[in-house]
């Protein structure tokens, strides 16, 4: 109930702004979230940590080398952290009474903290408290896309980290895999981010893995509280994902490739599994049903080159690693990232 008050509450402010200045043209959206932010810049380390952006790399690709899975889920871990308080590394504080950002529903089955924290200490002994771990994490999901074949854009650095991580933030922050195309526009119009950032974000689902129990209920066997699957899903593709996912089972772990294709490599795959009614989530398949996200899905799917997309990827993701950054005097460096908040 408290998401479905703060949705629609969202719902009218965002209808107030496209009423002032058409947020749905593409020409006015595309300007919305590109403003630079006060104290990030890149290489804001250069001379105090000049080594900070190799280390990460360094120790990015002995993880990938040894878990090709850990990449994905350290972009999903930038996600996670932005989205919620920004880019302030709150996903890393710890609850003793259970009620951190790590301890809510949508956080389920997030992994990164120990990855994350053995990168920082790493960072600690060539430089300490000087490279914060909201940095870390927005360095260490940039390298995870490079080292999925995608690009190596530069990243803006100079954030501190938070003090504050509450799981009724998180709660109500993070878009569910089930949102619909009003809803998803709707949570990143919030954060400041537009209607391309929502498609071309998406596209990150070009690698790694979701459980069963974030799609399987709605996609599978229990569509809009009816028995029954997605009609808009492909008939061969559930037929697939049934033979992995249990009916009934709520919880169920069992790990699924989101793009099959190439579940490792950072490509076009993801837009052409959308458009043949392939994409796992909910919410991949609502690209379809805007007239501006459909368009830039068709337009990759057909593309014969990942150019335009790895461009549009590196300045979408600089734009959610904008989103209410601590900087300057505010927030601080931790020498460690998993500090206590009660």
């Amino acid at each position: 109930m408290a998401l479905r008050r703060r949705l629609l509450l969202l719902v009218v402010v965002v209808a107030a702004a496209v009423a002032r200045c058409r947020a749905d043209d593409p020409a006015v959206s595309m300007l919305l979230p590109g403003l630079p932010v006060a104290g990030l810049a890149v290489g804001f380390y250069n001379e105090k940590c000049p080594q900070a952006e190799d280390l990460v790399l360094a120790e990015m690709r002995t993880l990938v080398d040894k878990d090709e899975t850990i990449g994905p889920a350290l972009l999903r871990f930038m996600f996670h952290d932005c989205l919620v308080r920004g880019c302030d590394a709150s996903i890393m504080l710890v609850s003793r009474n259970g009620t951190a950002e790590r301890d809510a529903f949508p956080s389920y089955g997030l992994r990164g903290y120990a990855e994350i924290e053995h990168i920082k200490a790493k960072l600690e002994d060539a430089c300490p408290l000087t490279v914060s771990c909201a940095d870390i994490i927005v360095m260490a999901a940039r390298d995870a896309v490079y080292l999925s074949n995608g690009p190596r854009y530069a990243v803006e650095t100079g954030r501190r980290d938070g003090k504050v991580s509450a799981e009724y933030d998180a709660d109500n922050d993070l878009p569910p895999p089930s949102s619909k195309i009003v809803d998803l526009k709707t949570y990143f119009s919030f954060k400041g981010l537009g209607w391309k950032d929502l498609v071309v974000l998406s596209g990150s689902h070009t690698i790694g893995r979701a459980q069963c129990a974030t799609f399987a209920s709605d996609r599978l066997y229990n569509y809009s509280g009816h028995v029954g699957q997605d009609p808009s899903l492909n008939k061969a593709y559930a037929a697939q994902l049934r033979e992995m996912c249990e009916p009934g089972l709520a919880d169920d772990t069992t790990m699924v490739e989101m793009d099959p294709r190439s579940p490792y490599t950072f490509d076009l795959s993801y837009y052409r599994n959308v458009r043949a009614n392939r994409g796992l989530f909910t919410s991949d398949q609502a690209l379809l049903d805007d007239p501006w996200t459909s368009a830039y899905v068709e337009r990759m799917a057909d593309a014969a080159s990942p150019d335009e997309f790895f461009a549009d990827y590196a300045a979408a993701i600089t734009n959610m690693g904008r989103i209410e950054v601590l900087t300057g005097d505010n927030g601080e460096i931790r020498s460690a990232c998993a500090a206590y908040v009660d």
